[in-house]
């Protein structure tokens, strides 16, 4: 699968795997072409396999915050430098995906459950996707084997194989 060149040139291969990888991420499951799949849920492992192992890494700081005159000691968590690291390597592979609005949601209620949410699609898998699959490797006692492909028939086109890839 390493040299696996997917019939494109090399940028054209990595804007795919970058789309698929992050839209596999926001949505949790994709159809794609067999070859694309394979590609995709290895890509998909190895940012899991760094998030998993770096999320832990928080460091707490006390800021002096000028509020309204009166200066006042915050406890703000930011990110310890393993995990700056591991989050600088994602977001330089994942498509930085917004959210959507839900369906019915007003606006006020879209503004007010994504403010102070820069990477929506970071966040995600740092705060949902690591602690699941940490969890998960903790009670099998194994690591990795957090995607799934499973081949679904043919194009209708070209007969070529289809498959869904999708997170366990």
């Amino acid at each position: 699968m390493a040299n696996d060149k997917l019939g494109r040139p090399t940028d054209q291969r990595i804007a795919v795997l970058r789309g698929q990888v992050s839209s596999l991420f926001k949505y949790g499951k994709i159809e794609t072409s067999l070859a694309k799949a394979k590609a995709v849920a290895s890509k998909a492992e190895k940012i899991l396999t760094l998030a998993i192992n770096t999320y832990e890494d928080n460091v707490k700081v006390t800021k002096t915050v000028d509020e309204n005159g009166t200066k006042v000691q915050k406890e703000i968590v930011n990110d310890g430098p393993k995990k700056l690291n591991a989050r600088r390597k994602i977001m330089a592979f994942v498509y930085d995906l917004k959210d959507e609005r839900r369906e019915k949601e007003s606006l006020e209620a879209y503004r007010a459950r994504t403010e102070g949410i820069n990477h929506p699609l970071i966040e995600k898998i740092f705060n949902v996707y690591a602690p699941k699959y940490a969890e998960r490797a903790k009670e099998l006692g194994t690591k990795g084997g957090y995607t799934r492909v499973i081949k679904t028939g043919t194009k209708r086109g070209d007969a070529g194989q289809l498959a869904i890839v999708e997170l366990i």
